[in-house]
């Protein structure tokens, strides 16, 4: 695949081989990106697990003290003694039955769905359709839950889910291009001390086994584990 132009600057700013500090890398960031518009960045953590054990299926939420920068859709699926306080907490989309045949037929146009418990029966058959796409409430997530306000209010305040995929990797999204790089490196050490908290007993050898910061349409950094507190 031949190189942009873009691209080549990118990367001969970017020393072979070097393991940045994230605060070296958010910095970097920043200075190599070329897109027109506010890229997202992520981060990738290979972690030392075996996904296929269910103790080592690594799942769950934080919340981002800087926010992702990217406002989210939330759809609450709840009966109508609910949906006053749903709407009242900011969600985009209230409601069940009908919202339950949209998705039926194909309708994902949302970032984040919450359910309260009691309407999880009617609503379980949405999993082949919700699930693929981690949709689908959960309450390890907190996707489920009575305080659909609380639930709400978390979501737009910042709270990501994440899950560990089939190969051992998180992969999420901790910020924007616009951001000072200081928020995007906190945000990026509350998502990675999180899940140093979360180290299964039963993992053996590395835990963090590499760990990767790039925006949309830019080169990885690798980020040295050993230069992060708390992991």
């Amino acid at each position: 695949m031949k190189l942009t132009k873009n691209r080549k600057k990118a990367l001969e700013k970017i020393e072979k081989d070097k393991l940045y500090s994230l605060e070296e890398a958010t910095k970097l960031l920043k200075e190599i990106n070329a897109t027109k518009f506010d890229a997202s960045i992520d981060l990738h953590v290979n972690l030392g697990v075996d996904p296929t054990k269910a103790d080592q299926a690594i799942r769950g939420t934080v919340v981002l003290p800087h926010g992702t920068g990217k406002s989210k859709t939330v759809l609450v699926l709840c009966n109508p003694d609910k949906e006053k306080e749903a709407k009242d907490a900011g969600a985009d989309h209230v409601g069940l039955k009908d919202y339950v045949e949209k998705i039926e037929k194909g309708w994902t146009d949302i970032d984040v769905v919450i359910a309260t418990p009691n309407v999880m029966p009617q609503i379980a058959r949405l999993g082949k359709v919700l699930g693929p796409r981690n949709l689908m409430p959960n309450p390890k997530s907190g996707t489920v839950s009575d305080d659909v306000a609380e639930a709400v209010n978390a979501v737009k305040g910042g709270k990501i889910a994440f899950k560990v995929d089939k190969f051992g990797i998180i992969h999420s999204s901790i910020g924007r291009v616009s951001f000072e790089p200081k928020k995007n490196w906190e945000n990026a050490l509350e998502l990675i001390q999180t899940l140093a908290k979360m180290k299964p007993s039963s993992s053996k050898g590395a835990y963090f086994k590499s760990i990767n910061m790039a925006t949309t349409m830019s080169p990885s950094i690798s980020i040295d584990t050993k230069s992060i507190d708390g992991i």
